[in-house]
């Protein structure tokens, strides 16, 4: 991700933010990274339970004979 924002920001009468306007590359590239920090936070929630293992092969092996 570009680390450089170019972000606008909306006042209110106070001069207080209140949002944010982002070009809509930027803001789908937050967006991408936010995904990937779930999918990171996902896998490292999995991996603390410790749980067995099976290869991907087997299992996709059990899903097909549940399927047919």
């Amino acid at each position: 991700m570009n680390k450089v924002l170019h972000p606008q920001y909306i006042t209110d009468e106070q001069g207080k933010r209140v949002s944010v306007v982002l070009p809509i590359k930027q803001w789908q590239q937050v967006l991408e990274e936010l995904e990937e920090l779930d999918d990171i936070k996902l896998y490292d929630d999995v991996k603390a339970r410790k749980e067995p293992t099976i290869a991907l092969a087997e299992h996709r092996q059990k899903r097909q004979l549940l399927t047919w």
